[in-house]
């Protein structure tokens, strides 16, 4: 695996291997990895030619009381896992890489953007959708991969891609979990040991869900209030968005009936943010 920094030395790896028509495929990360991300790479590594991982703390998408400095970062570690994984090319640039001098363009898709984690992360969303399309790009992909923990983002880029017509296939790769359930992400490392106890609650309230709708629920705001409130049960949990939406457009829906439905969860424990989701379908009641 070869390691570049700059975009110019980037693109000069990848100009042949397009020429002979290879595909490439993408998996945009900000690092610090762990399982999720690698079942990104092998997904990739099976669709496509070229697998170029890329590894950028981007500073666009933390707000100004976020955790841009203290994001885990640990470039060796994270070189070894990918080139186990067999990706031929990690870009790996640093902020005067990427943004030599302040940005003027945004790319926003401010209508989903700015609700459910975009309402209390103002901004968000468009430092995420910036830098994706800058990482497009530059790499030039036939195909990019994303988690599906993180369902608003999976949601907004493809609604990105579709109106500037993007030349790539946005894949979404499911979750990847704990033993005991909870999502694998980046910042799980910030939790205590109390609070990584505690944060089991949350693929809980999934489960919660699937049971009020077993139960014969059918209500959206009820079944929101009630998620909630099996959240709530865990002192250290404070759940910020709690929210049942159409999985397609993540538009807000009143009734759950015969219809798939997306259940949306937003949990803090400390200063430690926590995403999860489930796509829930129609179940039979219970007795």
């Amino acid at each position: 695996m070869k390691t570049f920094t700059t975009i110019a030395d980037l693109r000069a790896a990848l100009a042949p291997h397009r020429l002979d028509g290879r595909t490439i495929g993408l998996v945009p990360t900000m690092g610090y990895l762990h399982v999720g991300h690698m079942e990104l790479a092998r997904r990739a590594r099976a669709d496509n030619d070229i697998v170029v991982a890329t590894i950028f703390v981007n500073p666009l998408q933390f707000g100004h009381n976020e955790d841009l400095a203290r994001y885990p970062r640990d470039l060796a570690r994270d070189q070894a896992m990918l080139e186990a994984e067999g990706v031929h090319y990690l870009f790996a640039p640093g902020v005067a890489d990427m943004y030599p001098r302040p940005m003027e363009t945004v790319v926003d898709v401010p209508k989903l953007g700015a609700e459910l984690e975009g309402s209390v992360r103002p901004g968000h969303f468009a430092g995420v959708a910036t830098v994706v399309t800058k990482l497009f790009n530059i790499a030039g992909p036939d195909r990019a991969y994303f988690g599906e923990k993180d369902f608003q983002q999976l949601t907004i880029i493809r609604r990105m891609v579709a109106d500037l017509a993007e030349p790539v296939e946005v894949i979404g790769v499911p979750t990847v979990r704990e033993a005991d359930g909870l999502a694998c992400s980046s910042r799980n490392v910030y939790l205590s040991t109390e609070e990584r106890a505690a944060a089991a609650i949350v693929p809980r309230a999934l489960d919660e869900a699937e049971r009020l709708i077993a139960a014969g629920e059918t209500d959206a705001k009820a079944l929101e209030a009630g998620v909630t409130a099996f959240l709530r049960s865990e002192p250290l949990a404070k759940p910020e968005v709690v929210a049942i939406r159409d999985p397609d457009t993540l538009a807000e829906i009143d009734t759950v009936g015969d219809r798939l439905v997306l259940l949306l969860l937003f949990v803090r424990f400390g200063s430690t943010k926590l995403l999860d989701n489930r796509v829930l379908g129609p179940k039979k009641k219970v007795a």
